[in-house]
């Protein structure tokens, strides 16, 4: 959530960002509204409380008399408190629940539109012609099936559509992958981290994930419980009702989970293969700075995302993400998008976003600062997300005999092979 004072001093600001993610102007005033009936009913709360208070002194001291007025006034005020207090959590609640609903406010810098309407910022790498070698490059599954690596139709078997299993040296693939980036994030500086795949609602609502994006969420009714779709969200609330110490700054935790994702929203999109999945593996970089630190510490992720995909001898490019694209807890977002051959497009394989205070504030996070305490900024980065770095892998370094070169970076996690060999059929 956004801070309510920033909210009253600059309204347009937030009915700006509002417009650029094309929600809802006018709940900025609905929010305005409700925060003043909010701080009214409490000056009346507490003014019919201390009246309360001094009248309640002068009643053992009254006449008789007197006593009887006073304690029919004294009847009165105990009921207009009540009331004024009734009024005053009414209008709390209402000012709380329009504030969960306002999304973090979008960076200026941020690119007004819609998903089509990103800036691209950098470009990576060399785009293969595979006419130029000889050969048609074949799709991720093709590859898949043909190395033994992948196996979509038992999966859909076992468990339905947009599942697989990952077969033999797709599953030491996967293995490779995820080793790598941890030792990546280690070196860097990053604690490593196993997370827990289920949390509390708290947890899921307070890093914004049961507003808009609640489409795409598991959950498990008889234990209200939530299956993460990615691990930033058991990051995130791992400190939350805490207070750290700003000498402790920055906390960089590097977090590997299962995720669940329903994909709602995409129907009919990447029905093929392993790139839209309902479950998938990744590797998270999870950081809490002080707000000053959020925007370099964004471009540090950012950096260490380009690291990774470099390092897997990828192309790719870098794009500043549209505000109607961005999620609710985001302020700006850089993805990372690979370039996949037989789809002739880039796509997206690692994203950061900086969250600013939203998260903090959801999920009373604070840093304490000598005599002073105020919420912290939180931002992720996904390092590996790994159905879809296979996906890449496996489609930019193809041989034309079906055989998969592998980038040097993974090699010590493969058992020192230079290519994936396909197995007899």
């Amino acid at each position: 959530m956004i801070d309510l004072r920033l909210l009253r001093e600059d309204p347009d600001r937030a009915r700006a960002s509002q417009r650029a993610r094309g929600e809802d102007v006018a709940l900025v005033d609905s929010l305005l509204s409700a925060d003043e009936r909010r701080r009214s009913s409490g000056v009346r709360f507490d003014e019919l409380r201390n009246e309360q208070k001094s009248l309640g002194k002068l009643i053992p001291k009254a006449s008789a008399d007197e006593k009887a007025e006073l304690l029919k006034k004294a009847s009165q005020l105990a009921a207009d408190v009540k009331a004024a207090d009734a009024e005053r959590d009414a209008a709390d609640a209402e000012t709380q629940e329009l504030l969960q609903r306002l999304g973090n406010l979008v960076h200026p810098d941020v690119p007004v539109g819609g998903e089509e309407d990103f800036v691209t910022l950098e470009t990576h790498g060399t785009i293969r012609d595979f006419g130029a070698e000889g050969f048609e490059p074949k799709d991720h599954l093709e590859l898949g099936q043909i190395l033994g690596a992948i196996d979509v139709e038992r999966g859909a078997k076992v468990s339905g559509s947009r599942f697989y299993f990952l077969t033999g040296v797709g599953a030491l693939l996967e293995l490779a992958l995820v080793n790598a980036a941890i030792a990546q994030a280690t070196a860097a500086g990053f604690t490593p981290m196993l997370t827990p795949a289920l949390v509390r609602p708290q947890s899921m609502a307070g890093t914004g994930f049961l507003g808009q994006a609640a489409q795409d969420v598991y959950h498990l009714d008889k234990d209200d419980l939530y299956l993460v779709g990615t691990s930033e969200v058991p990051l995130a609330a791992y400190h939350m009702d805490e207070i750290i110490d700003a000498d402790r700054l920055p906390l960089r935790y590097a977090g590997f989970s299962p995720c669940f994702r329903r994909e709602a929203g995409s129907h009919g999109k990447d029905t093929k293969g392993i790139f839209r999945v309902h479950q998938f593996d990744k590797v998270e970089m999870f950081s809490y700075v002080t707000p000053e630190d959020s925007q370099a510490e964004h471009q540090r992720l950012l950096a260490w995302e380009k690291q990774w995909l470099s390092a897997l001898e990828l192309p790719f490019r870098v794009i500043d993400v549209a505000s109607g694209d961005l999620g609710s807890s985001a302020a700006r977002k850089f993805d990372c998008e690979a370039w996949i051959p037989t789809q002739g497009k880039y796509r997206e394989l690692t994203s950061t976003s900086d969250c600013t205070e939203f998260q903090s504030r959801r999920l009373s996070i604070r840093v304490r600062e000598g005599k002073q305490v105020r919420p912290l900024a939180t931002l992720n980065g996904t390092l590996c997300a790994v159905p879809r770095t296979i996906v890449a892998i496996l489609e930019n370094h193809q041989q034309a005999d079906g055989s998969v070169y592998v980038p040097e970076v993974l090699r010590p996690y493969l058992g020192g092979r230079e290519v994936l060999e396909p197995v007899a059929k």
